[in-house]
């Protein structure tokens, strides 16, 4: 699992192959197991194929133009519920995709809808209901190995855990 969390990279370059249903599913049938506050689960999936789509969807936001270019987008919608640990639970099942989808071979990339109106745009693209809140979404396919690879967002590295934690008596 460690060389799993370590290796994990954000791929926006894929190739067109499709991916197939199948696959999604084994995938969402890993991730529903990620752990939640309460085991409310507070999260739905919608894998969104069609290009116009995924095109309608790179438009919402400066970060989600890569959406367009993947062969699959996996929208994620939290439960509009109230609870201050929702996004928090989004967070670990967004992991839990990425590394699934790494496991059968495929690319993955998060990216968020922002602003709000963006997030009610993204609803109504992919007839979510009211309480169903697409704030991220995931591209998702096979890496195009003839694509250059965006340069390390982080060129020092990591933090070294001295950095990071504190103990106390």
């Amino acid at each position: 699992m460690n060389e799993a969390i370590r290796g994990l990279r954000s791929v926006r370059h894929f190739r067109p192959d499709p991916v197939p249903q199948a696959t999604i599913e084994q995938i969402i049938e890993v991730a529903r197991w990620t752990g939640s506050a309460r085991n409310r689960q507070p999260w739905r999936f919608v894998a969104v194929g069609s290009a116009e789509i995924r095109r309608e969807l790179a438009g919402l936001g400066g970060y989600a133009v890569h959406l367009a270019h993947a062969p699959l987008v996996l929208v994620l919608a939290a439960h509009d519920n109230g609870f201050s640990d929702t996004e928090f639970d989004m967070g670990r099942v967004a992991q839990s995709v990425c590394l699934a989808a790494a496991e059968y071979g495929l690319g993955s990339c998060l990216t968020t809808f922002h602003p709000a109106g963006n997030v009610t745009r993204a609803a109504e693209v992919v007839g979510l209901a009211s309480e169903w809140l697409p704030r991220h979404a995931i591209a998702m396919g096979y890496p195009d190995p003839a694509k250059p690879t965006a340069p390390n967002a982080i060129p020092r590295g990591r933090r070294a855990v001295a950095e990071l934690l504190t103990w106390l008596p």
